[in-house]
């Protein structure tokens, strides 16, 4: 569930006969396309255990391509806008909902960063877990064992995204970022030349929708919300947009990271909020 609330309750979740049935023929081809894709990813992931000794050289592919096919059976339409880095460092960006997992790692192979108690959620845990998903705890008394695992990832080559503002919203607006997370890049022990790229994401609801429809907030339950977005016929969209990564330097501060980080993903999100 995610833990941000608002004084306006959720749209309704109820399905029409016609859109409980496209759900469901939705959900089986998923289904079978995930059989296929966990067998191509154990399959990736023996590869890299012999060649890459463990790092996940091939496996965020397989979960990228994964996520393309997913995007395409539910028809939800992306416009993506920049480059996705393609250096040392990490995506941040702003939280909507579920589908931004989708949405990132159908634009550029990654590894996101999670809570640690997304690993206990049944059916999602494992799945991540098994994608490379990072869980850290958000307590500041761990802020240095996080730094460490953070460190550890990079220095194997692979690319992270995580969600600053620590939680989904209701998909029209973008919280602050919180910093504590941003002192990882600024680590001693980190490699050089590290980045940050923001990256801003602004959902467009179905026609006649309400304005809401992709958020995921309120203590939402993810199957009544994912049966939702399975059953909508036509399809919004949404935009994402790769700003430009910031250099993480001897001088910068996390919070000054968080702030120049925070300032980009609004910009971009109130951008593709007026030309929709």
């Amino acid at each position: 569930m995610s833990t941000w609330d608002s004084d306006v309750p959720p749209p309704p979740m109820a399905l029409s006969p016609a859109e409980r049935r496209r759900a469901i023929w939705r959900f089986a081809l998923l289904a079978l396309g995930l059989l296929a894709g966990m067998a191509a990813l154990l399959l990736a992931r023996g590869v890299e255990h012999i060649t890459h000794a463990g790092a996940r050289a091939l496996s965020p592919h397989v979960v990228r391509a994964y996520c393309r096919f997913f995007l395409r059976v539910i028809g939800l339409r992306v416009q993506a806008q920049g480059t996705p880095m393609r250096g040392r460092g990490a995506l941040v960006a702003n939280h909507a909902s579920w589908l931004d997992i989708f949405v990132l790692n159908a634009l550029t192979p990654a590894m996101f960063v999670a809570k640690a108690e997304v690993a206990g959620w049944p059916g999602i845990g494992p799945l991540a877990r098994l994608t490379g998903t990072v869980f850290i705890r958000r307590d500041k008394r761990e802020a240095q064992a996080q730094t460490h695992i953070l460190a550890q990832e990079f220095r194997r080559g692979h690319r992270l995204v995580f969600f600053p503002e620590g939680t989904s919203t209701d998909s029209t607006l973008v919280l602050p970022f919180k910093p504590t997370l941003f002192q990882a890049f600024l680590a001693p022990d980190m490699p050089t030349g590290m980045e940050v790229q923001p990256v801003s994401l602004r959902y467009h609801a179905p026609e006649g929708a309400d304005p809401r429809f992709y958020g995921w907030w309120g203590g939402m339950e993810f199957a009544t919300h994912f049966l939702r977005v399975l059953g909508q016929s036509p399809q919004g969209g949404v935009t994402v947009t790769c700003h430009s990564p910031i250099a993480c330097t001897a001088t910068t501060t996390r919070k000054a990271l968080a702030q120049q980080a925070e300032a980009a993903v609004q910009a971009g999100f109130a951008d593709a909020q007026a030309r929709a």
